[in-house]
């Protein structure tokens, strides 16, 4: 499943969010937001996987991305 990371009171992570579900794709079944907030192992795993604490994040099998527009398209062939 298709994991993507967040955190609250990201405008970034929001305009991720409000595509999927103008896309009509469900969190849960689609995909899965994890918290990414300081401190969280979502947080730690972005770091590990991409190198940076950059959100949003997705993760995808073996593809990873930083970048809201990056991540909407990529959501898009998965529709």
């Amino acid at each position: 499943m298709i994991q993507i990371y967040v955190r609250k009171g990201c405008p970034f992570c929001k305009k991720v969010e409000t595509a999927a579900a103008t896309m009509e794709l469900v969190s849960g079944s689609d995909f899965e937001l994890i918290d990414a907030a300081l401190g969280t192992p979502g947080r730690d795993v972005v770091l590990k996987v991409g190198g940076k604490t950059m959100v949003p994040f997705l993760i995808d099998g073996d593809t990873s991305m930083y970048e809201s527009a990056d991540i909407i398209e990529y959501l898009k062939t998965k529709r």
